[in-house]
């Protein structure tokens, strides 16, 4: 029954987009029961040679802030591919990455605008991902960073992440942040 009900609902939709439409009927639907997932690792963000994680990709030309000497002054764009692992040490067993970018979105105050997936590598959560898009106040040794959405285990998430900074260094900015993360997802 299941098989041939999938079948007719890819035959109407077929139908549907075929006469030029660009959305289907809208139909009640049954949700599945929704579950609480808790994560807890670590980021990497390594800024410094020879094996850097984040990268600058763009730096402002004519914008000034309160922070320009630092390594991520006002309007600097980066791209990061960052190891995530299971304790704060960079050779403890790594579950995934950290894939997107942020931008140094604070003139007076360091802050960062996250546009991060952190995909899971191993374990139960293979092949899945959660996506944070968020403001990240980097001086605050713990705040909070919205998750508005995910993928396969993760599909339709939402939460939030717990950051807590373990490790900085001022000069040069690499990081390793804690995360301690409470979703909620079907």
């Amino acid at each position: 029954m299941g098989k041939n009900l999938g079948i007719v609902v890819s035959f109407y939709l077929c139908i549907t987009f075929a006469l030029g439409e660009y959305y289907s009927e809208t139909r009640p639907i049954t949700p599945k029961q929704q579950v609480i997932t808790n994560l807890h690792f670590f980021f990497h963000d390594t800024l410094t040679a020879p094996n850097p994680s984040a990268v600058l990709i763009a730096k402002p030309t004519h914008a000034r802030g309160d922070n320009d000497s630092s390594p991520s002054p006002f309007g600097s764009l980066f791209a990061l591919d960052d190891p995530l692992t299971v304790g704060p040490d960079p050779k403890s067993e790594k579950v995934g990455n950290a894939r997107g970018m942020y931008v140094s979105s604070g003139k007076h105050v360091p802050t960062l605008t996250m546009y991060v997936d952190f995909g899971f590598t191993s374990g139960k959560f293979n092949g899945s991902s959660i996506t944070v898009f968020s403001r990240n106040t980097i001086t605050e040794k713990e705040r909070e960073v919205a998750v508005v959405g995910g993928r396969g285990r993760f599909r339709m998430a939402r939460g939030v992440a717990q950051l807590n900074t373990y490790y900085v260094n001022l000069t040069n900015g690499d990081a390793i942040v804690e995360y301690n993360v409470t979703l909620y997802h079907y």
